[in-house]
């Protein structure tokens, strides 16, 4: 009995190392360059800045089709898709056969190493205590812009 607590223990102790290094694949420092080149066109990275597709901020753990303010495909919003980063990598590689039916136009990332990179760089789209300054330098180089303010002209 002894050695089935040791061994059940051994198991969880790999299991979490190589849940670990899963989640360390993808270099986030990479990415910002192939989420310029290949999302900020149409996704923004900041909080409630939808453009042509949702905010991107806190997509990872987050369920598909959630920000009330974006106007989803039903393929979307039916889905029942949480965004985990196993499925992310997924839906990148060919997000219109892993959901049939959306709206987006992208034909996915080929390269596995982009998409674990800018999947990588997703995982830190999140709210963070003291984040201020890193969290904009990270931002900018993703081709964040600040929220354009308008004056109003007097008439």
């Amino acid at each position: 009995m002894r050695w089935l607590a040791i061994s059940r223990t051994t198991v969880l102790v790999l299991i979490t190392v190589q849940a670990g290094a899963a989640q360390a694949a993808g270099d986030a420092t990479r990415a910002p360059t192939s989420f310029r080149q290949n999302c900020a066109m149409c996704h923004s990275p900041e909080p409630g800045q939808n453009l042509v597709g949702p905010s991107l901020f806190s997509v990872v753990g987050r369920a598909a089709a959630s920000i009330a303010d974006f106007s989803y495909s039903s393929a979307m919003k039916s889905s029942g898709i949480v965004w985990t980063a196993d499925q992310l990598k997924a839906y990148l590689k060919a997000p219109r056969k892993y959901v049939p039916g959306v709206k987006m136009m992208f034909p996915g990332l080929t390269d596995e190493q982009d998409r674990e990179n800018v999947v990588a760089f997703l995982a830190t789209l999140r709210n963070a205590a003291g984040g201020g300054a890193s969290r904009r330098r990270r931002l900018r180089r993703a081709g964040a812009t600040r929220p354009q303010r308008f004056a109003v002209a007097n008439a």
